[in-house]
Order: C-alpha cells, then structure tokens, then sequence
C-alpha cells in the first residue's frame, strides 16, 4: 500500500494491487446486491460505496498522503467515516473491515494501529448485531479472526522486513569493511614492494656504482704517474658498469642476478671472490663445505645478494687484508658466512642508516631471511673484525615454508 510512508516498509507492488481490488470487489458487492436485492436505501448504499471508493482512491493519487504520516492518518479516518456511513445503511460494509485491518496496521504506529483495528473489529461486530436484531458468539468470531490474523501477517511481515534490513545493512557492513582490508592489503604490499626494490637498489647499482665510484678515484690518484695502473682500474670500472647494466635490466625484467645464468651459487661466490682482487687490497676466498644441493631462485639470490652486500662493506669500510666466503650445507640446513679480519666497529654504535651513503645493508640482510623463515647473525667488535651468518632451511628451499625465528642485529655502516 502507497498511501503514504510507512512506519517500517511498503508492500510489494503485487499486494498494493490485490488490496486495491479488494476494496472496490467489496464495495461494488456492497452497491449490487442492494440494487439486485432491492433492499431500503439501496440508492443511499450505492451513495456511500462510491463516496467510500472516491475516498480510498484519493490516497492513492494525493502526493500529500504519500509523503506525510499525520496526513495518512487523517485519510484513513475519512475512509473510515465513510465506511461507517456504509456500515449503517447495510450489514455487507461489514466485509470491508478486512482490509481496513491492513490499511490500519501499515499506516499507523504499532500502538495505534493496533487500537484502530481493535475499534473497527467492534464497530463491525456492534453493527451486524443492530443489522439482525440480536446478538450471539458466533457473530464476533468473523471480525475478531479476521483482526488477528491481519495483526499476525502484518507485523510477521515487519519482524521479517525487519531482520532482512538488518541482514541488508550487515552485509553492506561486511562489504566495507572488505573494501578496507583489501584496500590495507594493497597498501601493505606497496610498502613490502618498495621494501623489496630498496633491497634490490642497494645490493646491485648502488653497490656497483659504489664500486665504479672507488675504481675511478684509484684511476685519478695513479695518473699522470703511472698510466698503466690508472689504465686497468679504469678497464676494471668499464666491466664493473658492464655487469651493473646487465644487472639493471635483469632487476627491471625480475630475473635472477645475472651471475647465476647457467650457473651454481657456488660458483657465483667464487667468480665475486675472484672479482675482489689484490687492486682493492683485500684477498677473498671462496669455500665450499658439505654437499651442494639444488636450491630455489629465490634464495639463491638472497645469499648471493647478501654475500655481494657484505663483501662491499668489507672493502669500503673494514680496511681487511683477507675476507672468507663460507657455502655450507649441514644436514637440514644451508648457510652463508662471511669473516674479515679488519677493524670490525661496536653493533651497538652504529649510526642511523643515511640514505645519501647508504646504511640499509645489514637491514636488508636481514629482511631477505625474514622474508625466507631464516636466522641472521652478526658478531663483531673493535679490532677484532666482523663475522656475518645467514641460514637458510633446506626445508624451505624444497617447497615447505616453516616459520623460523629472525635474529635482529644492528644496522649497518653502508
């Protein structure tokens, strides 16, 4: 029904219709069978059914009853008038009480729709008494069923409107905040994405540029005396950009560091202990221990970055005549050691990372083996050099990602 807002919910627009011919089947059956049956007042009954129909259909098309409560209720008594008007000149009225129940429900507040239905069940009943001159049980159990069976199915039909809104509003609730998370998620893995290029940065161009950038300088400081040596530190910088570029374009295309194309981890450290000669002042050795097992991209590239990361520190700020580069693989385990014998400093002091000259290798040393459920260590101490370990799970490199504890050092010089 459209009359005017409800109190909780309008009906479908197949129970408006049925309500509305409802009304006029009953009022037109009021209306013939008194001209049919050529009873008293048949003209002032047909009167009064199409005073009645004219009012019901005035709700319908007034916007005002639409749109205002107080302006329903109002109709809804004029349409009562009127059915009691008809209710007077003959007993068939009684039949419109039905839906009057419903129109008294749907448009009223709880309280007084219920009031309003009760009142018109009695009227009904006091009227078809008067109208057959007596009264008994039997003809107040049609309008008081009928009362309680449109109080049931109105208001069963609000507690269900009523549950589905509810319904209706958790899932709009649930659909926000999936929204939210999702929208969280993205963030996080932006930030996890930006952690992970920052890692990338610092282990392959800043590190090799950092490399071409000491090579030069060594060049300048050997001319104009001795070309030669100023020479091969210059041939030395040109292949060090060689392998940054190529290392660029593999990080940009997200393939593995080029120094393990058709090759072993082990034999990737080797050549990047080669690659360290005698012209940085330091000697690197390669060691392998254990048997050598197959291991995923990933962490191939995690111990390969750490041991570049590493191997740079020690040249740029240990001042090391030796750094030992360790493989090993010990039952369920594969590790990373490197061990310099230079001026090692206090963890414990380290300045903050600076992003001009760097600081975010020790931190990305150890987010590679968080990210990859392995443990980290560093040992050092003024005078004494510096020792690093990574450890990686054999079970993880198989497929099986066990949630291994990370151990925190302090960050780092470069």
């Amino acid at each position: 029904m459209n009359a005017a807002a409800p109190p909780l919910a309008p009906t479908s627009r197949a129970l408006t219709w049925c309500l509305h011919l409802l009304v006029v089947g009953l009022l037109a059956l009021a209306a013939v069978r008194a001209v049919v049956d050529s009873r008293p007042h048949a003209g002032l009954v047909v009167a009064a059914a199409a005073a009645c129909g004219l009012g019901y259909a005035a709700g319908q098309l007034l916007p005002g009853v639409r749109s205002s409560r107080r302006a329903a209720a109002w109709w809804l008594a004029g349409v009562g008038v009127l059915w009691l008007l008809l209710l007077v000149l003959t007993a068939d009225g009684i039949w419109l009480a039905f839906p009057l129940y419903f129109l008294q429900l749907h448009l009223l507040p709880r309280r007084a729709g219920l009031t309003a239905v009760i009142a018109t069940a009695v009227a009904s009943i006091a009227a078809f008494s008067a109208h057959q001159g007596s009264f008994t049980a039997a003809m107040a159990i049609g309008p008081a069923l009928g009362a309680a069976v449109a109080v049931a199915v109105v208001w069963g039909y609000q507690a269900l409107y009523r549950e589905s809104d509810q319904r209706r509003q958790l899932i709009e609730e649930l659909t926000a905040t999936r929204a939210d998370l999702a929208a969280a998620q993205h963030t996080a893995g932006v930030l996890a994405e930006r952690e992970r290029l920052a890692r990338e940065i610092h282990d392959t161009l800043a590190q090799g540029l950092s490399s071409i950038q000491l090579l030069l300088r060594a060049a300048e400081r050997a001319l104009p005396g001795t070309p030669d040596t100023a020479a091969r530190y210059v041939d030395q910088a040109r292949r060090a950009a060689v392998d940054n570029l190529a290392e660029a374009r593999r990080f940009v295309a997200a393939l593995a560091p080029p120094s393990l194309d058709g090759s072993t981890l082990a034999s990737a450290l080797e050549r990047l202990c080669a690659g360290t000669g005698s012209d940085d002042g330091l000697t690197a050795r390669f060691h392998l221990t254990g048997t050598p097992v197959p291991l995923p991209t990933a962490h191939e590239v995690a111990l390969l970055r750490i041991a570049q990361s590493a191997l740079a520190n020690t040249v740029r700020h240990a001042a090391a005549t030796t750094a030992d580069i360790t493989l090993g693989y010990d039952g369920g385990h594969v590790g990373l050691s490197v061990v310099d014998d230079g001026a090692g400093f206090d963890p414990a002091r380290l300045p903050l990372p600076d992003p001009e000259f760097g600081g975010f290798g020790l931190a990305a040393m150890r987010a590679r083996m968080r990210a990859l459920g392995g443990t980290f260590t560093l040992a050092s101490a003024p005078g004494e050099g510096t020792a690093l370990t990574a450890r990686l799970p054999l079970a993880v490199s198989t497929g099986v990602e066990p949630s291994a504890p990370t151990v925190t050092e302090p960050e780092d010089r470069s």
